[in-house]
């Protein structure tokens, strides 16, 4: 199931979404074939009935835990926009939590010999507030990841700082050139020009 568009705030635009790596069925799907090969070799090679009910129910177990597990991997997000990082998970109950990319200060990456040959990995978020730290388990390409959210903290960053010297506090020549604007356009009098100009040669 996809992120939902409708939670995006406006501008905000997804950059990826990722689920966990498919390491994760590696172990119940296994699990599922082997009891039903050892069920059938039971039921072949030993003729044993008894035997291969056990297995043969041990695998339909088996078969219910992929189903389990396959629930909870398609209900696991992880989603990085333009404006912040996103976790969701479960399957009945919903949990969810939110990381604005201004607030994240370091991204660790972390692997084990046999994740770098699968290209999986763990990803450690820190970030300001009471809970600084957020583990993302079985992230698949994990150092693309870490890089793609490197690069939006610098975009946002830079619109952040466009943003501040837009809203940059005119110098007082340049307020008293507006005011020039607005007296030559009728809205200002003379007066109120030369009290309002008088009033910021004062602060000079």
């Amino acid at each position: 199931m996809a992120f939902p568009r409708k939670l995006l705030n406006d501008g905000e635009d997804v950059v990826a979404e990722l689920r966990p790596h498919w390491w994760v069925f590696v172990k119940p799907v296994a699990t599922v074939v082997l009891l039903f090969v050892l069920a059938v070799v039971a039921q072949i090679a030993v003729d044993n009935r008894v035997l291969t009910f056990v297995l043969a129910g041990a695998g339909l177990v088996a078969l219910v835990w992929t189903g389990l597990r396959y629930m909870r991997w398609s209900t696991t997000v992880f989603v990085i926009t333009t404006d912040r990082l996103i976790l969701r998970h479960g399957v009945m109950a919903k949990h969810g939590k939110e990381i604005p990319l201004e607030r994240l200060n370091d991204i660790t990456v972390s692997q084990s010999f046999f994740e770098r040959l699968l290209r999986a990995g763990d990803v450690l978020l820190e970030s300001g507030g009471e809970r600084g730290q957020e583990v993302v388990s079985n992230i698949p390409r994990p150092f693309e990841v870490q890089n793609v959210i490197y690069a939006e903290i610098e975009r946002a960053q830079a619109r952040t700082a466009d943003r501040m010297a837009g809203r940059r506090e005119l110098s007082i020549p340049e307020q008293i050139e507006k005011l020039d604007e607005l007296r030559q356009k009728g809205t200002l009098s003379q007066a109120e020009f030369d009290a309002k100009k008088a009033q910021l040669l004062d602060r000079l």
